[in-house]
């Protein structure tokens, strides 16, 4: 399938090859809109094993990253960028310099951050080229790694979760299966022991493994096995797809909610979870902590005020699953209509200021 044939009738925009024999350089930059404001989204450094994964990936993601910035109230589009290859190999500051440079030829139209297989100090590397990247260090006026507030927006969303099924906002006891204790994962799985949940993890990084044992004294388990677990909340924090034709009926749990991005691999895998009566936070509103965080860099960065919105993502999953009740539907549909409503009325908002007053300063 072409290209063109993956992105009509689906609202993207946009999607750039970007390659330098040089560095070794082969990424791709999806937008999927401008609707709202500039598309904002990281950086995925992994090694795909051809194009074609590559390109369904960026694409998945970044449609993702267009409804994120709506349901969290963002004037933001959504975009996403993949680079092929093995992070612990390939990257280098020449290639990381010459994919900033891709992203300073869009002239703001897509603003970069990091990602999977991406780091602060490579946002730091791309910054030395353009000016269009977020979650850079404090030195180029950034808010540092966002992972910890991603995090913080995720325990939010569990506790909203914990109130609607459990009658009790309160972590304490409950037990949590959680997969992928990565940059976002880590941090998670510390939140989640200070609120006095009983977690076991598993990761496929043996290091990341050992570094949340030594941190914070939890039980492992098997990769394999983790999301089959007996326990009230599974915590996806992983790759996405894992919600999926294999494991739909191998979850024992009561809350599917955590940090991994496009969780469903397919639509009607939320439908199948309320049939099942597993209440699912949907990935882009739960996860929409590191996004809020970023975009407050782009009009001069403030805690405060940024973890402030990072804790609306529990009043945001209150509202999503009062109108799923309302209407007799998935969440994850409700999260869709939710984002696709505010899509369609800031679009409109936004076409009558650029008829009256020109082009918006932000594209």
């Amino acid at each position: 399938m072409g290209v063109f044939e993956r992105i009509t009738g689906d609202g993207y925009e946009q999607v750039v090859y970007c390659s330098d024999d040089q560095s070794g350089l082969k990424a791709i930059i999806a937008i999927h809109s401008t609707a709202m404001g500039p598309a904002l989204g990281g950086t995925r450094f992994y090694p795909y094993d051809n194009e074609e994964e590559a390109i369904i990936d960026v694409l998945r993601l970044s449609k993702g990253m267009t409804y994120k910035a709506a349901a969290a109230g963002l004037d933001l589009g959504g975009g996403k960028a993949v680079i092929i290859g093995d992070p612990k190999r390939d990257k280098s500051e020449e290639l990381l310099r010459a994919y900033g440079r891709f992203v300073e030829t869009l002239g703001g139209r897509y603003i970069t951050a990091a990602d999977v297989g991406t780091t602060l100090e490579d946002m730091d590397t791309a910054r030395r080229e353009t000016r269009w990247v977020t979650g850079c260090s404090h030195t180029y006026g950034g808010s540092g790694d966002p992972s910890p507030v991603t995090a913080y927006g995720v325990l939010q969303g569990i506790k909203a979760c914990s109130l609607d099924v459990f009658g009790d906002a309160s972590l304490k006891n409950r037990t949590v299966a959680l997969q992928g204790v990565g940059k976002v994962g880590h941090a998670l799985c510390g939140y989640l022991v200070e609120e006095g949940a009983k977690v076991t993890i598993a990761d496929i990084d043996v290091d990341n493994l050992a570094r949340a044992v030594a941190d914070f004294g939890v039980e492992t388990t098997v990769l394999a096995d983790i999301h089959k677990m007996d326990v009230d909340i599974f915590a996806p924090c992983a790759l996405g797809g894992g919600i999926n034709d294999e494991t739909i009926n191998e979850f024992n749990c009561k809350i599917i909610a955590g940090a991994a991005n496009n969780q469903l691999a397919r639509p009607e895998h939320g439908d199948k979870l309320r049939d099942l009566g597993i209440l699912y936070a949907p990935d882009f509103v739960i996860n929409a902590g590191g996004l809020i965080n970023v975009e407050d860099e782009l009009r001069g960065y403030d805690r405060e005020r940024a973890m402030q919105k990072v804790l609306g993502i529990y009043k945001a999953m209150q509202l999503i699953f009062g109108l799923a009740k309302e209407r007799g539907i998935s969440t994850s549909q409700a999260a869709n209509e939710y984002a696709e409503d505010r899509i369609r009325k800031i679009s409109r908002i936004r076409l009558v200021r650029t008829a009256e007053y020109g082009p918006s300063s932000s594209n």
